[in-house]
């Protein structure tokens, strides 16, 4: 891919933005004519065709797939707190063993015998936990899948953070006050974020690298890390991209660049991965420091949509700066037009505006972005899991 890109322009104002990258990223554009789409809107806003859809057999399954879909959406939030309950509680973990009666699980999990078959009820509902014989319950299939995935546990458990911040999602959205996330995420509203000591950092980067096993391992299936000498991970936090790609590369140098405090953190990581010997971890702020030299590849992994266009346009020049002509920059990340995506980057829309800053963005709008940076050949590659993450290649020009 190469030629100059003409992304939209951006608003000023972090909410005013925040909204039109909400609409620019996660809106579809209709196959139909605007006037056609107009009149079929007016029509399925009808409560008499609404009926009619109902009524008639040929009609009636999309009417009431229409209709859970609305429910969902109400209830959305319920689904959420009760998927949260069964981690806090590690419903899973004790359904593991087997399927269990309430009066069993109740003093496991340090509930009355209602409080406890009111949540398997709910969980067996979304498919978390399954209704067995003799009044018995089990896992269902998504709690199943969770037990494999602790990535997603852990994340799972931090969302009281965003749902705090969500509680008055309007007040989100005209701004003004201090969020929890941007709390969380210091690094994201500091002046100074090299400045940052231990304590601050050891949150997120204790969750980050506790979840991004998933994301790492989903675009290394997609890429052979082994056709590069040295690997240099921007933003690497402690160290666990560079990990899974240690494990799949056993001749690949590791270099990783973070903020000090979290710098330290991946010193100790590394050391205890026994890669002390293949790494070399470097401190800074990727945004004004120089980065390192020496690598022919280059990663950033979930970082391009923590930042505005402006940033994010930094950052990628600094890649480019630091690359060879013959050098590869990977940036994995969900990409909001990426197939089955469309709900993650409702999700990334909000929690990114909680946060401070970054927006989810389109591949078009992300190769514009490492075409201006100096990148000529921009390319996605499918991942196993495109829903949750997508892998773009591009080489400098």
């Amino acid at each position: 891919m190469s030629g100059e890109w003409h992304p939209p322009p951006s608003a000023t104002d972090r909410n005013l933005r925040s909204l039109k990258g909400l609409n620019r990223a996660c809106g579809r554009p209709s196959k139909l004519p605007d006037r056609l789409r107009d009149w079929r809107d007016r029509k399925l806003a009808d409560p008499k065709l609404r009926a009619r859809l109902l009524a008639n057999p040929l009609t009636r399954g999309y009417a009431r797939r229409r209709a859970k879909a609305m429910l969902d959406l109400c209830a959305g939030f319920v689904y959420s707190q009760t998927l949260f309950a069964c981690v806090r509680l590690e419903l899973f973990e004790h359904l593991r063993t087997g399927p269990q009666s309430v009066e069993e699980l109740a003093p496991r999990l340090g509930l009355a015998p209602e409080a406890v078959r009111r949540l398997l009820e709910a969980a067996s509902a979304l498919d978390l936990a399954s209704r067995r014989s003799e009044g018995r319950y089990g896992l269902g299939d998504l709690g199943a899948a969770l037990i494999g995935t602790p990535e997603a546990l852990a994340l799972i458990e931090h969302q009281p953070i965003l749902y705090a911040d969500l509680a008055d999602p309007v007040a989100l959205l005209r701004g003004g006050t201090e969020t929890r996330l941007a709390r969380y995420w210091p690094y994201s509203a500091a002046e100074a974020p090299r400045e940052l000591n231990a304590e601050a950092v050891a949150p997120y980067s204790a969750l980050m690298a506790a979840s991004n096993g998933l994301w790492g391992e989903t675009a290394l299936a997609a890429y052979d890390i082994g056709r590069h000498r040295r690997l240099l991970d921007v933003g690497g936090g402690e160290g666990a991209f560079l990990a899974a790609a240690a494990a799949r590369a056993p001749d690949l140098r590791l270099m990783l660049f973070d903020l000090p405090a979290v710098a330290e953190r991946a010193r100790a990581r590394l050391a205890a991965a026994g890669l002390a010997e293949r790494a070399q971890v470097f401190a800074g702020d990727f945004l004004t420091d120089p980065l390192p030299q020496g690598a022919d590849a280059i990663s950033l992994v979930r970082i391009v949509h923590d930042h505005d266009d402006a940033s994010a346009l930094a950052l990628l020049r600094n890649v480019r700066r630091a690359l060879p002509e013959n050098g590869t920059l990977l940036i994995v990340e969900a990409i909001s037009d990426a197939k089955g995506a469309g709900a993650l980057c409702a999700y990334y829309a909000f929690y990114t505006l909680a946060m401070g800053r970054g927006e989810p963005r389109r591949f078009a709008e992300i190769a514009a972005l490492l075409n201006k940076a100096g990148f000529a050949s921009v390319r996605l590659v499918e991942t196993p899991l495109p829903t949750a993450t997508s892998l773009i290649v591009a080489t400098p020009g």
